[in-house]
């Protein structure tokens, strides 16, 4: 970040509570995304993603460190981000999550990036990666021309979210293993303690949040 003395934007800061209970301070970038134009770069099927793993006993489960702080923002576009503080006003050089387009720039960085590995030695969703491999042998071959291409793009990994040579792990919301997916239990936890629903609305409700879980549908998946 870098301060900002003469702005023509200005948002507010917020702060989001994470799963783990930590926080996590973003900007709240609601007007300046309305002011700008879509960009239609498709983000992949998650279902075909999380399928795609199936059937490969060696997985690496890898994270982008603070993803998207890892894109160099425009130098015309820096200012557009700026936001207020007690210490004055700061705007990001880095993309910032929040901004309406980040998602799909990160896509389009890691398609390219990784496109002669993407569906035959990985899976890439955003700042999420999968390396699958059949054998030992392979999974070191393929870690390596993983962090290969991760070195050319200088992206940063998290080693704490990172699991190597896994059999099982979570990915987009599912516990995908050799042969079967689950979806994560922290995922349905909610749905699970829901009470019976007792009008047409309720169970309107209901309906609409059970059907993300029931998309999966082969002979190898099973939900619980």
């Amino acid at each position: 970040m870098r301060e900002v003395h003469y702005h023509d934007w200005l948002s507010n800061p917020v702060l989001v509570k994470k799963h783990d209970g930590s926080w996590r301070m973003c900007v709240d970038f609601t007007d300046l995304n309305k002011s700008c134009p879509k960009d239609c770069y498709p983000l992949p099927e998650i279902d075909w993603k999380v399928e795609s793993l199936c059937g490969y006993p060696f997985k690496c489960f890898l994270d982008a460190y603070k993803g998207y702080h890892q894109i160099q923002m425009a130098k015309e576009d820096e200012e557009k981000t700026a936001f207020h503080t007690n210490q004055g006003v700061f705007c990001y050089t880095k993309m910032s999550f929040g901004l309406k387009n980040a998602g799909a720039t990160y896509q389009r960085l890691v398609d390219k990036a990784f496109e002669k590995q993407i569906g035959r030695n990985l899976e890439v969703y955003v700042d999420d990666l999968v390396i699958k491999s059949h054998t030992e042998n392979e999974l070191l071959r393929d870690i390596e021309e993983t962090f290969h291409n991760l070195r050319k793009i200088n992206m940063k990994l998290n080693p704490k979210k990172c699991t190597f040579g896994a059999e099982e792990g979570a990915f987009l919301g599912y516990v995908v293993g050799t042969q079967e997916i689950k979806a994560c239990p922290e995922k349905v936890e909610a749905v699970v303690k829901l009470h019976l629903p007792r009008t047409l609305k309720e169970a309107q409700s209901l309906n609409g949040k059970l059907a993300g879980y029931f998309e999966l549908t082969p002979y190898y998946i099973k939900i619980v």
